[in-house]
């Protein structure tokens, strides 16, 4: 006979842990979550760029009144494109409530990426402009992106994507 006091109760605690083979069935109880991943990826991978267009265009149309003039007067369509493309940052953000993929992707793709190329090596940043017509929005991205704009939208929009990712996790758990 043993001498260890849980001795006689190893059947009970082994009893407890022999219904595990049912972890197969957890797994199939899930969603699917297929299309909550697609409809936020192709929406981070198209939104992302307008909204960075239309913030750059805006932000430079402001930049170049105020400069131009040294006056304080507004440009009402500068206004309405930085506040379309905070819109359009924000639902991008939102996506994440689907599927963290939206974010996470247009974030690196459209800030991050670019932002540390062109912090590594400035050539590559003037490269990336010069893949785009050339106009006031180009400009706009270019200067954007060299005062490191695109970099911190880009971090925002990963952070988002993982915060909303991490929420789903421990609310699935």
């Amino acid at each position: 006979m043993s001498t260890h006091r849980y001795a006689g109760y190893e059947d009970d605690y082994e009893n407890d842990y022999q219904d595990s083979d049912d972890a197969g069935d957890v797994l199939e109880e899930r969603p699917r979550r297929g299309a909550a991943h697609v409809v936020s990826a192709l929406g981070g991978l198209v939104l992302t760029p307008v909204a960075l267009g239309l913030l750059s265009w805006g932000g430079l149309r402001q930049q170049q009144l105020i400069q131009a003039t040294l006056s304080t007067n507004r440009d009402p369509l500068g206004i309405a494109l930085l506040a379309g493309g905070a819109i359009l940052l924000l639902v991008v953000a939102a996506l994440g409530a689907l599927s963290a993929a939206g974010p996470i992707l247009g974030g690196l793709i459209y800030g991050v990426l670019p932002g540390v190329a062109a912090m590594a090596v400035p050539e590559w940043g003037f490269k990336l402009v010069n893949l785009m017509p050339k106009s006031d929005i180009a400009y706009g991205v270019m200067d954007f992106l060299f005062i490191g704009g695109l970099l911190g939208v880009g971090f925002l929009l990963v952070g988002s994507g993982l915060a909303a990712a991490l929420v789903r996790r421990r609310r699935e758990a």
